[in-house]
């Protein structure tokens, strides 16, 4: 495990385009230090840059932009650095690998503490349920009206909302919309679907009228069973220390 102290940095220059069994070559390095349990590892993409090879790679030119030089860096102990070092010397067939000794100063890892096993708590009731059908084109101000209308939701402190994307359907006026590899299309089907009390969900659907120019809004009964985590054991225990 890495420590303060003395340690290896090890940096390795390759193309992006570079492949290992099928493969980027970067990725599969990637792979290799994570199972490797090599402490952490970083890849840069430069902006452009030369090697062996004399030749300028750079996004100013499309046929060279495919070409960009990518940097790998990680910094381990010397026991890790030898142990991972000749498969990376068999992986990197075009490129540069550099090592140098080098300092830990400060290795810090925050540890992820536990949450609290609380009980769950199941609440039942009767609930509306709303759904909202247009096409992936409309607007609001804009930007989509499907996204309007979900950040609309959410400053009305409804409970939730989930955003479907059909791929295929046909509304009123009957023109099927569908995407194909050859005929992509912007105007595919879009359903919001939501549930909240009935209070909530008939001043969401007032509000979602005055939005909508084309599509349709659908309410229908429905109940309500949901488990959430309770802390109400950390309050009731709280509550009996301070009464006593």
């Amino acid at each position: 495990m890495l420590k303060k102290g003395p340690a290896k940095k090890v940096t390795i220059f390759i193309n992006e385009d570079t492949q290992h069994h099928m493969t980027a070559l970067h990725d599969s390095i990637m792979m290799f230090l994570l199972h490797k349990g090599v402490s952490g590892a970083t890849v840069t993409r430069a902006y452009s840059g030369f090697g062996s090879h004399q030749l300028l790679h750079t996004p100013k030119i499309e046929l060279l932009a495919e070409h960009l030089p990518m940097r790998i860096e990680f910094v381990d102990t010397s026991e890790k650095v030898d142990e991972v070092l000749p498969t990376l010397y068999e992986m990197v067939s075009d490129g540069l690998i550099e090592v140098q000794d080098t300092t830990v100063v400060k290795f810090a890892r925050k540890s992820v503490k536990p949450e609290p096993a609380f009980p769950h708590e199941r609440r039942q009731g009767p609930a509306k349920l709303l759904r909202v059908f247009m096409g992936e084109s409309d607007k609001w101000h804009d930007e989509p009206l499907y996204d309007a209308i979900v950040k609309k939701l959410l400053m009305m402190e409804i409970a939730g909302a989930t955003v479907y994307r059909g791929i295929l359907g046909y509304g009123a006026k009957g023109h099927p919309h569908k995407a194909t590899f050859f005929h992509p299309t912007r105007d595919l089907p879009i359903m919001i679907s939501v549930i909240d009390t009935v209070e909530k969900i008939s001043a969401a659907a007032e509000v979602i009228e005055g939005m909508l120019e084309d599509g349709l809004i659908v309410t229908s009964d429905a109940e309500i069973v949901r488990l959430v985590r309770s802390s109400k054991a950390t309050k009731v225990s709280d509550a009996t220390k301070l009464s006593s």
